[in-house]
């Protein structure tokens, strides 16, 4: 056979205490134990990625804004990565403060971060997203092509039904929220315990029953009935998103190119494609129905029949199974986009109603205040378990609720103000080489962000920001004279105020989130008292994992009905 020596060595005799210097490079791979076989795969990997990266950023202009949070010039940048998982608030914190109003670079593990001042912020708004995308951002996050949702590149029906559909007819589908929030509200909420024992304090997990209520108020205007009230799908649209994020978070703790043998290690993932599966059978049967019901639903617009209250029923997945095409009213695809639509409206629906509460239990000489505007409309238009009827067909509307909750509204955004969901937001990813209009280079590839958090807490922002007050957007409604109502309500997008995005790239289901939190916040006033179950602990702290902020889920509250 072929050696390593010329062809006049002598040949194999076949023993085999063969001299290790006459093996073939096949010989010496097919001896390797499974370790080394690992190893060797593993460093072959990082050799050709490294190689293709040198050689590519060889030939592309790059970056020349400084990266921030080197320790020394010796620091390894895979040191600096493994700090920002969980000091990302301390370097963005450092780096605002000691290069103010001046860009600068965070590295991330699998991306490296341009941090842009908040003057770019205007600018930014106005490139086109074929050239600036939060979607590029924002789905890369989620490592889409390991999770069955790489769609979510290709096409926006998820965006658009939001904003053609649930945002035009925004009160019709709160009112029918608050319908199924009654329904749930003695499902979720201990009222059986705290009606037996004497109306004493009862420990809750206040996110979870927030969690849970949201899922049900979602799942009625995503799904209709009867898979708003099934319980598989109840538990997917809650479990999704954690098993998403975690398997994701995992995922980018890895540099890409391992992603293929980090992927199917880890039990996260498994999860989230188990219960891609599992919603197939849920939504699909929804999707049935309606096409069955298409002729019949003709037939009524013509008066000729009569619909009954389900099949009347009037949901986004009907716009979308009525407007998508190809792949996209396919049940593989549909299903997969139900799951990615609990994302953003439920878990961080939860987390800001949560902080409102962990705002109200550390701040207490807010909740006489609150609850004395609550109780003035509820003298004049009953309770707000009430608003919307209980079948969503009758009693008074929501948006008659909502939209005089004007002091819940200011403390809404105050937290939001202290407690955004992200630190670094907005997001965008640059999909050609760009130059701003003082020169700025940002190339194809790039992560683009502002700090968010720091902006929002900056004295040349807002008057005294370390203060908790949460009547700071209620006067500067008022002291425009009514001119600047609207600007300062939340849900609106301001440079200053960007809980939930800026520009035409905001979250297109903000409004509807607001007045889901503004519904369930003015039930609890009305109905209950709250505190800390851990005074001397006081309020649950913020964590962070990257730049996502994250509540303690291990925080509890105590409850019990209002004493009056």
């Amino acid at each position: 056979m072929n050696t390593l020596h010329n062809t006049s060595s002598p040949p194999d005799t076949g023993t085999h205490h063969l001299n290790p210097f006459h093996l073939t490079i096949k010989d010496r791979i097919e001896h390797l134990s499974y370790p080394k076989t690992f190893a060797l795969i593993l460093i072959t990997s990082w050799l050709l990625s490294s190689t293709a990266k040198w050689l590519t950023n060889g030939k592309r202009k790059k970056l020349t804004v400084p990266t921030w949070g080197y320790r020394s010039w010796f620091e390894p940048t895979l040191l600096l990565q493994t700090r920002f998982v969980k000091g990302a608030r301390g370097l963005v914190h450092e780096a605002y403060t000691k290069m103010p109003n001046m860009p600068f670079v965070l590295k991330r593990y699998d991306a490296d971060f341009l941090i842009l001042p908040i003057r770019y912020l205007d600018e930014l708004r106005l490139i086109p997203l074929s050239k600036l995308s939060n979607k590029g951002a924002n789905v890369a996050n989620l490592v889409p092509e390991y999770h069955g949702i790489t769609f979510l590149l290709t096409n926006n029906l998820h965006v658009e039904v939001l904003r053609k559909k649930l945002t035009p007819e925004l009160w019709k589908f709160i009112d029918l929220a608050s319908s199924e929030l009654s329904h749930g509200w003695d499902i979720s909420l201990p009222l059986q315990q705290l009606s037996t024992n004497g109306n004493d304090w009862v420990k809750v997990d206040f996110e979870r029953t927030v969690r849970d209520l949201v899922a049900r108020m979602t799942a009625k205007v995503f799904l209709g009935s009867p898979a708003c009230r099934d319980e598989t799908w109840l538990g997917i649209s809650v479990d999704f998103s954690i098993d998403l994020f975690t398997a994701s978070f995992t995922m980018k703790m890895f540099p890409p190119w391992m992603y293929p043998l980090v992927a199917p290690l880890i039990p996260a993932r498994r999860r989230v494609l188990r219960q891609l599966k599992a919603a197939q059978g849920i939504v699909g049967e929804q999707m049935r129905k309606h096409d069955s019901l298409k002729e019949k639903r003709a037939q009524a617009e013509r008066g000729e029949v009569a619909l009954t209250e389900e099949e009347a029923q009037d949901t986004l997945l009907d716009w979308m199974l009525d407007h998508g095409k190809g792949d996209e009213v396919k049940v593989e695809e549909m299903s997969a986009r139900q799951c990615v639509l609990t994302l953003a409206s439920i878990h961080t629906t939860a987390s800001q109603a949560a902080n409102m509460m962990f705002d109200l239990c550390e701040h207490p000489q807010w909740w006489g205040v609150l609850r004395e505007e609550v109780d003035e409309i509820a003298k004049e238009l009953g309770p707000p378990g009430l608003a919307g009827g209980k079948n969503g067909d009758g009693g008074v509307s929501v948006k008659e609720w909502c939209v005089r909750l004007e002091k819940l509204d200011s403390f809404f955004q105050e937290t939001q103000r202290r407690e955004p969901p992200i630190m670094l937001g907005p997001q965008r990813l640059a999909q050609q080489d760009l130059t701003l209009k003082d020169g700025t280079y940002i190339p194809r590839g790039t992560r683009v962000a502002f700090p968010m958090l720091e902006h929002q807490m900056d004295p040349q922002t807002y008057e005294n920001p370390n203060e908790f007050d949460p009547m700071r957007f209620y006067r500067k409604r008022h002291e425009s004279g009514g001119e600047q109502m609207h600007l300062h309500m939340a849900g609106q997008t301001h440079p200053n105020v960007l809980g939930f995005g800026y520009g035409n790239q905001a979250c297109p289901g903000r409004q509807f989130a607001v007045a889901e939190i503004k519904l369930i916040m003015a039930r609890m006033l009305y109905e209950f008292e709250f505190k800390f179950a851990d005074e001397k602990k006081g309020r649950p702290k913020t964590g962070y994992i990257n730049e996502m902020a994250m509540t303690d889920w291990g925080a509890r509250l105590l409850m019990r009905k209002r004493v009056r």
